[in-house]
């Protein structure tokens, strides 16, 4: 019977990960990294809702020291998701930083410790793999526990803002046609801003949202939109139909009194044809070729200002290496403390300074920038911002 046991193979990391109760995912992973790669030291560092840090995952209420989510070792494997490799000293050894991303949704890192010696290619390219095993559990964990969500914050969320994070989809998502990374501030007040995509295997559908007032009315507002617009999606209705559906249903609610303005888009992933809806003030550039202009779609009623408004679809084309960028009105009507207006002019210098670094990153320094212009990161109004890079699918 001992020799049958010593000839079973050992159980994968990926199915003792999934055997792990939801709350000791770092635990188990400290287990395994140790008996598996001989590592000294294991910390799982989660990305904060405002990307500025790295937090790491422990016993709540209490956390390790947070650590720049832009730069340093670890930082810079989390901002350009690739290994980053720490000569240590004393003792001799090496601390290996690895991105943690689930279908291009970028969570945190993860950093092994290990003996001089040890971080050879193979196991580099083994942790990495590890580290996206990981990933996969702490989204699917989320659903049972609040540790994962208590470890992204650096301070206490708005009532509004925590609505607001439970309704996205995440902060990025990729596959072979596209790839898409999004940012919301002010993180952790946020009140009506939202975006929202769907795909499928030959489309893609993508929304940004903005829900007219602040704090718990924008909230909820934007959550009976975005809920209707899911609705209608999921029902199988057009594009135009999804829009006419969301207005009925938040002009019923409230009568006219409030209302969203929302952006929405659908790409047929085998040919680049995108329709559009444009009900509001969300405005939406193309950067093709080193030139960026800006989109012009017929403005019409954003959803629920009147009573059975009916929605019309435009269309449009995206080629290989083009990038699109949406962006709601807290980004390109945001003033600053002295009444200068962000607008298109600034809008346009950050885009091209950006152009080569991937869409998270530029997601992330238009709102950086925005917050430079305000003169603080208390922004008066949510700034949502999109961007999308169209790679179109292989013949």
């Amino acid at each position: 019977m001992d020799a049958v046991k010593a000839r079973e193979p050992l159980p994968s990391a990926e199915a003792e990960l999934r055997a792990a109760a939801p709350h000791a995912l770092a635990a188990t992973a400290r287990r395994l990294l140790a008996e598996r790669v001989g590592a000294q030291e294991v910390t799982l560092l989660l990305a904060d809702y405002g990307l500025t840090v790295l937090q790491p995952v422990s016993h709540l209420p209490h956390t390790g020291t947070p650590v720049p989510a832009q730069d340093g070792p670890a930082g810079s494997a989390f901002s350009q998701q690739s290994p980053v490799i720490e000569v240590l000293r004393e003792p001799a050894g090496h601390l290996v930083h690895l991105p943690i991303t689930v279908r291009g949704d970028r969570l945190g890192v993860l950093s092994v410790r290990l003996p001089a010696g040890a971080a050879d290619p193979g196991t580099v390219l083994r942790l990495g793999d590890f580290a996206t095993a990981l990933g996969h559990e702490v989204s699917t964990a989320d659903r049972d526990t609040d540790l994962y969500r208590q470890a992204r914050r650096t301070r206490r969320l708005t009532l509004a803002a925590e609505m607001q994070w439970e309704l996205l989809p995440g902060r990025g998502c990729a596959r072979e046609e596209y790839v898409i990374g999004a940012h919301l501030e002010p993180a952790y007040a946020i009140g009506g801003d939202n975006f929202d995509w769907s795909t499928s295997d030959d489309r893609l559908i993508l929304t940004v949202t903005d829900g007219m007032g602040q704090g718990i009315e924008a909230s909820l507002l934007t959550s009976l939109t975005v809920s209707a617009l899911r609705n209608a999606r999921r029902a199988g209705i057009g594009l135009a139909d999804q829009a006419c559906l969301a207005d009925q249903a938040v002009y019923a609610q409230y009568g006219g009194k409030v209302y969203a303005s929302t952006l929405l888009l659908e790409f047929d992933l085998a040919t680049g044809t995108v329709r559009a809806v444009d009900a509001g003030s969300p405005q939406l550039f193309l950067q093709r070729g080193g030139h960026t202009e800006r989109i012009e779609l017929d403005a019409q009623m954003p959803l629920g200002m009147f009573e059975e408004t009916l929605y019309e679809e435009q269309t449009f084309q995206v080629e290989p290496g083009d990038r699109l960028i949406a962006v709601s009105t807290g980004v390109h009507g945001a003033r600053s403390e002295v009444g200068d207006l962000f607008g298109e002019r600034v809008l346009r210098q950050i885009l091209g300074a950006t152009r080569a670094v991937p869409p998270h990153e530029t997601a992330h320094a238009v709102v950086s920038g925005l917050m430079e212009h305000y003169g603080s990161r208390d922004l008066m109004s949510d700034a949502a911002v999109v961007c999308l890079d169209w790679n179109g699918r292989r013949a």
